[in-house]
């Protein structure tokens, strides 16, 4: 049996709900029969850690977190503390610092879910979004002078480098010469960016020489949005910068459902450092503590880490469980119309996980 040390960092907000409730499915996962266990130990970093230590998390936290074969994430935000400071001291420290910097999210309509494009085009929504998760426009470049007078200056740049970019766009083509349509869109914004974009550009041209199998176009951010409310058919594999992709992924969100139900994979694809996966929910302090969040966008999360683990089979077995849960009406919670709580729909996916391995047992 192999077993993987998880890092647990729930962070804020309803990621302090979320997260214990994906390691709840994951212990369901490794009861006996299965194939894999999971040791966990949990870091109590965010916003609570900065009252207290006027930091996010240790300055040597990264290290702890190199030693694990994965981090489940929760969210990152508190109304009292400035975003930038809750992001740039979790988040973005763990992405950067571990160079994860392939962040992976995919989006389609689950069973059950009434989605805004269900009526017209439900099988017409299955999308990857490949998204570069460690430069562009959330490099950290730029600066403040001249602070509280007339003539203040803030500059915020998109930095991006040929490294960076090449690794990317080889990621994302390898990724969907993969997937049955072997089709990728590439987004751009180089008729008005025509410094980096237009390097992204050349770039992606030249890395598609690289796979001739792979139908490739290039779409502008803006004209993406109405496309994929559109012309949701015409996707498949997406690839894009830091914000584009940011913005891109949370309308493929909404369109698919819910962001209660979105997963994301923040992987380091050559395996040198830890991968991190979380839902691309926020921290919802409107509804902290009243137990009605929805964990399914962490669970997903952790069918991207058990395929990046290896353990395929643990995988869609909880893809299953997923999927049948979300079926059922009476097990939605709150953002998708339903009265579900956070620990309903965590224990009847736990129940199915666990109905599944019996069966799994009962016929070897």
């Amino acid at each position: 049996m192999k077993r993987y040390r998880i890092a647990l960092v729930p962070g804020d907000g309803i990621g302090k709900e979320v997260a214990p409730a994906g390691k709840r499915v994951l212990e369901a996962l490794a009861e006996p029969g299965s194939d894999c266990a999971f040791d966990f130990e949990e870091f109590p970093w965010g916003a609570d850690f900065y009252r207290q230590h006027g930091v996010m998390m240790p300055e040597d936290g990264l290290d702890a977190l190199k030693a694990k074969d994965a981090i489940l994430f929760g969210s990152a935000g508190d109304p009292a503390i400035p975003d930038h400071i809750t992001l740039w001291g979790l988040r973005l420290k763990i992405c950067q610092g571990l160079d994860q910097y392939a962040n992976v999210r995919p989006a389609r309509i689950l069973p059950g879910i009434d989605a805004p494009l269900k009526r017209c085009c439900a099988e017409d929504l299955d999308w990857v979004i490949v998204r570069e998760n460690t430069e562009g426009e959330y490099a950290g470049a730029g600066g403040r002078v001249h602070r509280g007078f007339p003539l203040e200056v803030a500059a915020d740049m998109s930095v991006m480098t040929r490294t960076g970019v090449e690794r990317i766009q080889r990621f994302a083509f390898r990724l969907a010469a993969g997937r049955p349509r072997k089709r990728l869109t590439v987004v751009t914004k180089s008729n008005a960016q025509r410094h980096a974009m237009v390097m992204w550009d050349e770039i992606a041209a030249e890395v598609a020489r690289e796979f001739p199998d792979v139908e490739w176009d290039k779409e502008m951010v803006d004209a993406m949005t109405a496309r994929m409310v559109s012309r949701p058919a015409s996707l498949d594999t997406i690839v894009a910068t830091n914000l584009h992709a940011d913005i891109l992924s949370d309308l493929a969100a909404a369109l698919a459902g819910s962001l209660g139900m979105a997963p994301t994979a923040n992987l380091n694809p050559e395996r040198v450092y830890p991968s991190m996966f979380e839902p691309i929910h926020g921290s919802a302090f409107d509804i902290m503590g009243k137990g009605i969040a929805n964990p399914i966008g962490t669970f997903w999360s952790l069918v991207l880490m058990l395929e990046h683990l290896g353990e395929a089979e643990a995988a869609r077995r909880l893809m299953h469980a997923i999927e049948q849960v979300t079926a059922n009406p009476k097990l939605h919670t709150r953002d998708l119309g339903g009265a579900a709580t956070t620990s309903e729909v965590t224990e009847a996916v736990c129940a199915r996980v666990r109905a599944a391995a019996k069966k799994s047992v009962a016929t070897a």
